[in-house]
């Protein structure tokens, strides 16, 4: 069995497949926008603040630009993602009828939107068979040896969308973003216990590093 098999077998076995199309589709934009170089606890809090007073184009539009900064300061760089969500806004009742678009073209023209916001949202929200590279999906698959060390987003994306198809495609953002976030950690990851090192090529050259931490 090769390592992207036995990846994604792990990956349905652990974590299994996440449910999309539950989450409106601007709200899970916006969450996903408020999400960039933040921790998930503060995107949560961010959108749950956010929503409590506006969760629709209609209503975040007529916010004053202060009070979505005020909202949204947990997020992190708030004022510029405040200044992105506003013209998101505007910009999908003005052009898309109120609704969030479904292709990733024109997903990545709104302000503040990159492949990841795309792509999770066309995953998470439409069901779109794509794999939405976040910090996690662009680090394991390089420990492992799936993807090369150089690769930057898109390139991982399209090496990882080569080698899995289908419905298997939902296994991977939020099965590698967990994954990620209980063992194959950024720093000190934990090697010596991880399911998945005798596949690993980091752990084959350094996992033994990390017994004894």
């Amino acid at each position: 069995m090769n390592r992207v098999k036995k990846l994604t077998n792990f990956l349905e076995k652990r974590y299994g497949y996440p449910e999309t199309g539950r989450t409106p589709h601007f709200q899970l934009l916006i969450s996903t926008v408020l999400s960039q170089r933040t921790r998930d606890e503060n995107t949560a809090k961010a959108s749950k603040q956010l929503f409590s007073v506006a969760r629709t184009p209609q209503a975040i539009s007529k916010l004053p630009l202060k009070k979505i900064e005020k909202l949204i300061k947990p997020s992190g760089t708030y004022r510029q993602k405040a200044l992105h969500i506003k013209k998101i806004s505007k910009i999908i009742l003005k052009d898309y009828k109120g609704r969030v678009p479904k292709t990733r073209e024109e997903l990545m023209k709104l302000p503040g939107v990159g492949y990841k916001t795309a792509d999770v949202t066309l995953s998470y929200g439409f069901g779109v068979k794509t794999i939405a590279v976040d910090v996690h999906v662009g680090r394991i698959p390089k420990r492992i040896g799936i993807v090369d060390k150089k690769a930057n987003v898109e390139e991982v994306r399209k090496i990882l969308e080569s080698l899995i198809k289908g419905r298997k495609r939902f296994l991977v953002n939020m099965g590698l973003v967990r994954f990620g976030q209980e063992i194959c950690k950024p720093i000190n990851p934990k090697c010596p216990e991880c399911p998945l090192n005798i596949i690993c090529n980091y752990y084959k050259k350094r996992g033994c590093v990390y017994e004894k931490r």
